[in-house]
């Protein structure tokens, strides 16, 4: 009998039938990278390999009898938060987490799979802005999806990407990444902030795919090496390097996208 369990990770978010995104992509991630996951489920999808048809809610204190559950029993080494169908489920979990200040706090918020990747609910955007990512570790989003967040703080026009993540950084937050960011040569960068800018950057050449949950892999990557004692320049490299791994072997199930292989070997 093993006494030394591996790192427990309670992650929060939907549950998707096929396994690509939400929490079942999370159990397959973090077990591939040597932890263990905790599941509170937000949200039932209805999809299949080309799309989401539909979401069906879970009651925000069925989620958090969950988590509640979970937590009274075993030691948790990350929490992770993934999309989740309202403000109600983000300010339980903001409750929840908030008993636990020393282990990392990953979120995902945004999930562009569904009709408008939860972006257009401005109670939630305000939510998630006010009560989660002041106690969050690492908020990681596109540009796109900062750009989306940054329109509830401007008085009108763009802001410079930095500008943005220093918003949010200045509010409690210790860390923006920023995924998917391209220059003139075409490769992607994600980038890495704190409150004093860039601390870390990965580049990477986009596939051709098309990929249902590529950004789900990698934030779950990144969240199972926090949890494992990486720093977050570190996680952010071989997060990166798995989830590219991840994605060259992935397999197309069905009539729709390309799943990545969580556990494919190089």
């Amino acid at each position: 009998m093993q006494n030394q369990p591996l790192p427990l990770i309670l992650t929060f978010g939907l549950c998707d039938p096929v396994g690509a995104l939400g929490v079942q992509a999370d159990v397959a991630a973090f077990a591939a990278l040597g932890c263990h996951a905790l599941t509170a489920v937000a949200g039932l999808l209805v999809s299949d390999s080309a799309r989401v048809e539909n979401l069906h809610e879970v009651d925000s204190d069925w989620m958090a009898d969950q988590a509640r559950t979970l937590l009274e029993d075993m030691p948790v080494a990350a929490f992770k938060v993934g999309a989740v169908p309202s403000a109600l489920h983000l300010a339980a979990i903001a409750e929840i987490v908030s008993d636990y200040p020393d282990a990392p706090l990953i979120l995902d918020p945004f999930l562009t799979s569904l009709p408008d990747a939860g972006m257009g609910d401005e109670e939630m955007m305000s939510a998630l802005i006010s009560i989660l990512s002041p106690q969050a570790t690492c908020l990681i989003l596109s540009q796109s999806e900062l750009g989306r967040m940054a329109e509830t703080w401007r008085e009108g026009g763009d802001g410079a990407l930095e500008q943005d993540v220093a918003e949010l950084t200045s509010s409690g937050l210790q860390y923006v990444l920023v995924t998917g960011t391209r220059d003139e040569s075409g490769s992607c960068h994600n980038t890495l902030f704190d409150r004093d800018g860039e601390v870390a950057r990965v580049s990477w050449q986009h596939l051709p795919g098309p990929f249902i949950g590529a950004g789900n892999t990698y934030s779950a990557a990144f969240t199972a090496l926090m949890a494992r004692g990486f720093d977050a320049p570190t996680a952010l490299e071989v997060a990166q390097e798995y989830t590219t791994g991840a994605l060259e072997h992935a397999q197309r199930f069905g009539m729709g996208k390309f799943i990545p292989s969580k556990f494919y070997r190089p």
